[in-house]
């Protein structure tokens, strides 16, 4: 038998990069920032603000992005 060896044909090409990168989500209330999301950099052109659970005061509260992450 002949031990078959298999190439990749392909080229390594760099991916794309995507339009979504992560936002950190803040606390409105206390300034906690518990919570991380994917944002869409073409779709949402402004500031994300959604009503999250906040383990510490045990109810929903006001959330804001505040800052991209890598």
């Amino acid at each position: 038998m002949h031990n078959l060896i298999f190439y990749n044909i392909l080229p390594d090409m760099a991916k794309k990069k995507g339009n979504r990168f992560l936002i950190g989500l803040e606390c409105t209330e206390t300034g906690r920032r518990t919570y991380v999301t994917q944002k869409n950099r073409i779709n949402t052109e402004g500031k994300i603000e959604l009503m999250k659970y906040n383990p510490k005061l045990r109810k929903h509260t006001l959330h804001k992005e505040v800052q991209k992450l890598k």
